[in-house]
């Protein structure tokens, strides 16, 4: 069953125009993905198909009483009642038959009623119908669905107030909900941002067997294998459709181009032939006819335009200034937390020049706080951490809390390396896509992949033998998140990093902590 069309639609930002003549179409069990660079228009194409921005032209078809769910990025759920409570909300028309079925058993056991045939029977029949109606509609299940979505999610304390909880926590909690809600159609932009490992496997094996359609933004390349089963590509305010997975349109993508590619060489051959052909016999009064004949051909022939490949994509490298010693870093019973109360401790591990060392586990662990120990932003709270030689120390943080600023990119970074020249610091800008006016853009108003991008600018032109990641790849587009996999593979100092994302930790790490 068709569950929504959209035809031709377009959108514009003021005068600029982001979406032209999309079309796309969801039926029932689809796994769709929505791919393309950051500030395609993904996000814009997901709020307008599900109700939260207008469109100015197209048209989108929808039946009734097909209902949608729609998770945006970084959507935390805001409340004062506990996990449980929150997600029994869900459940509201649910609980209300349940009351109702409660009283007519109670009408059922009432003497009165029972002594009057009439009276009983009309009660009975009514009490049949209702739990008919509550058993299709899962009221025998939806305690055991609630427990098993926040066991899948790692929620293990239903009981802990929502208002508690941190900001990815609460991300994971509406992402819980709306699960909770099984609408037709699951509309999620980048759904695994806040996620561990484990955490991600189980939503892969969830929406593997979700009964609606899916239409999902992401940018972790397993998550999209694992799940979806069509891709639309969104590119030049275009959308493209491949059938398969994410890998298989890579695939595809790759063979179209080289394609159209051998169609338009072929063509422009053809066209130089014909051309030379006029020039040479045009004024022959024997081959003029054959000249003008060609002529024709030439006037009527539809003349490709050469292929578009990827779009322009971020182009840098990491250097160091100089060498560390062999020995980089030493981590002896550590403990790390926060106002003296300990998140992880008994941490011991070695880090040797040119390692690349990834850090996993689940959310809550203290990834991130044994990061900002190492760079003495927090103290640690027992044990020992020796530096070896030379080292020079770059740090990526995953909140980008430092870039909050009120100055322009251009300024960000200039301010801080101000001997280098203005040409060379928009160079620099070029190479991460900042180009032309985005140089002058205020950097608190930046995009999350924006924000990322600059953050590793910055990065780059410390030089730093050490460089310590915390989720890098957070908001990158999967385009961003190659060119950095193959910056760090080259880099030849050592690295330690925090990633969820499998690809990228498979690509870039010699040991795993």
């Amino acid at each position: 069953m068709i569950l929504l069309q959209v035809n031709q639609l377009a959108k514009y930002y003021g005068a600029d125009l982001i979406l032209s003549n999309i079309k796309l179409e969801l039926q029932t069990r689809d796994r769709v993905a929505l791919v393309g660079r950051n500030g395609a228009g993904k996000s814009t194409l997901l709020k307008i198909i599900a109700g939260h921005l207008s469109h100015d032209g197209g048209e989108i078809i929808k039946p009734k009483e097909v209902t949608i769910g729609y998770l945006a990025q970084n959507t935390g759920l805001e409340s004062n009642m506990s996990i449980w409570d929150e997600m029994l909300s869900v459940f509201e028309s649910l609980r209300n038959l349940e009351k109702n079925l409660r009283q007519l058993e109670q009408q059922m056991s009432d003497s009165a009623v029972i002594e009057d045939p009439d009276r009983f029977e009309k009660v009975l029949k009514e009490y049949d119908t209702l739990q008919v109606k509550f058993k299709e509609l899962g009221g025998y299940q939806y305690e055991a669905d609630i427990r098993s979505i926040l066991h899948g999610l790692n929620f293990h304390d239903s009981t802990k107030m929502i208002s508690s909880l941190s900001g990815g926590q609460k991300t994971r909690l509406a992402l819980g909900k709306l699960l909770l809600t099984k609408p037709d159609i699951l509309i999620l932009d980048e759904p695994t941002n806040h996620l561990d490992i484990d955490t991600l496997s189980w939503l892969e094996q969830y929406l593997q067997g979700y009964d609606g359609a899916i239409l999902i933004v992401s940018h972790d390349r397993y998550f999209l294998d694992k799940v979806v089963t069509q891709v639309y590509e969104v590119s030049r305010r275009q959308i493209q459709k491949f059938v398969g997975n994410y890998s298989s349109y890579l695939d595809q993508k790759a063979l179209n181009y080289e394609r159209d590619m051998k169609v338009f060489e072929k063509q422009q051959q053809e066209v130089a032939n014909l051309q030379d052909f006029i020039q040479r016999n045009l004024a022959r009064a024997s081959t003029t006819k054959r000249a003008q004949s060609r002529r024709k051909k030439l006037e009527k022939m539809e003349i490709l335009d050469r292929p578009l490949g990827d779009e322009k994509s971020a182009t840098f490298s990491f250097e160091i200034e100089k060498q560390s010693g062999n020995d980089v870093l030493a981590v002896d019973s550590l403990a790390v937390g926060y106002s003296g109360n300990k998140v992880s401790e008994n941490i011991t591990f070695r880090a040797y020049r040119s390692e690349s060392i990834a850090l996993v586990g689940p959310n809550g662990i203290g990834k991130s706080t044994l990061l900002k120990t190492i760079i003495k932003k927090l103290p640690a709270l027992a044990g020992t951490i020796h530096y070896g030689a030379n080292l020079t120390i770059g740090y990526y943080d995953q909140e980008q809390a430092e870039l909050t600023s009120n100055k322009r990119v251009l300024n960000e970074l200039w301010d801080e390396y101000p001997l280098i020249s203005e040409k060379e610091i928009r160079t620099v800008l070029g190479n991460f896509l900042f180009s032309g006016d985005d140089v002058l853009k205020i950097v608190s108003t930046l995009s999350g992949g924006e924000k990322a991008r600059l953050a590793l600018a910055k990065l780059m032109l410390e030089k730093a033998n050490v460089l310590i990641l915390d989720e890098p790849t957070n908001h990158l587009d999967l385009d961003s998140k190659e060119v950095l996999e193959n910056a760090l593979v080259d880099y030849p100092g050592t690295i330690l990093f925090v990633s969820h994302d499998r690809y990228f930790i498979n690509r870039i790490a010699t040991k795993v902590l």
